[in-house]
C-alpha cells in the first residue's frame, strides 16, 4: 500500500516527524511525505490554511498512483478540495482524530496550538457531524513550530494542557505532537489520539475497501 502525506506547509522538519510516526504504525507498507514549498511554514489560522490550498492540490495531483492520501495538517487543509480532485480515498488527520474517537466510543477534547486555530477546528468538528462527542477545543498557546521543536519546556506546557482538559480522551491537535504522544501519555496518564498515527490505520482500510 502506498500512502502518501501532504503536509500543506513548507517546513520539511514536519514533513519528517509525520512520515516517521506513519511509517512505525505501518511498517510494511510504502510511506511518502511531501511538502508543500510554496506554503507558509506553518498553518496557524484561516489566512495561512487559504494559501496553502493551491500546493496541496498540486500534490494531491502530483500522486495519482497513491493508494490513499492524507492531509497532514490538524486543519484538514483543503481536504474537500482533495477530495474532489483524487481517484482515491483522501482524509485529514483531525478527521482522522474525531473518527478514531468515535470509534472508540469516546469523548474528547482537543489541545491545539494558538488560539486562531479553535475556531476553524470547531468548525470542521460541527461540519463533521462529531460536535456532540467534543467536550472542548482549546489552545496552549504554543505556535506549531515550537510544538514540532518539542522541547522539554513544549512538552510540560502541552501535559499541562492536556492534564486539564476533559473527555474520555485527548486529542493531540497539531501535527508537530504527533511525535511527542508516547512522552505526553507518559507524563499525563491520559489516553491520547494523534491524528497522523489514527489516518495511517484508517487511510489504508479505505484504500483497501475501496480496491476489495
Amino acid at each position: 500500500m502506498r500512502i502518501v502525506y501532504v503536509n500543506p506547509n513548507s517546513t520539511e522538519a514536519m514533513t519528517s516527524g509525520i512520515v516517521s510516526v506513519a511509517r512505525a504504525e505501518l511498517p510494511d507498507d510504502e510511506i511518502i511525505g511531501v511538502t508543500n514549498a510554496g506554503g507558509p511554514p506553518a498553518i496557524q489560522g484561516p489566512e495561512d490554511g487559504d494559501a496553502a490550498v493551491p500546493g496541496v492540490l498540486e500534490a494531491v495531483r502530483a500522486n495519482p498512483d497513491a493508494g490513499a492520501i492524507v492531509i497532514g495538517c490538524f486543519d484538514d487543509t483543503g481536504l474537500a478540495e482533495a477530495q474532489a480532485a483524487a481517484s482515491c480515498p483522501v482524509l485529514g488527520i483531525g478527521q482522522a482524530s474525531y473518527l478514531m474517537a468515535a470509534l472508540l466510543g469516546k469523548k474528547f477534547s482537543v489541545v491545539t496550538s494558538l488560539d486562531v486555530s479553535v475556531p476553524v477546528i470547531e468548525a470542521n468538528i460541527a461540519r463533521g457531524g462529531f460536535a456532540d462527542a467534543c467536550s472542548a477545543v482549546t489552545a496552549s498557546g504554543l505556535p506549531v513550530l515550537t510544538i514540532d521543536e518539542g522541547s522539554e519546556d513544549t512538552r510540560r506546557t502541552l501535559a499541562d494542557h492536556i492534564s486539564r482538559a476533559h473527555g474520555d480522551v485527548v486529542v493531540l491537535g497539531c501535527a508537530g505532537m504527533a511525535p511527542l504522544r508516547a512522552d505526553l501519555e507518559a507524563r499525563t496518564g491520559v489516553t491520547l489520539i494523534d491524528g497522523v498515527a489514527a489516518s495511517a490505520h484508517l487511510a489504508k482500510a479505505a484504500a483497501a475497501y475501496i480496491r476489495a
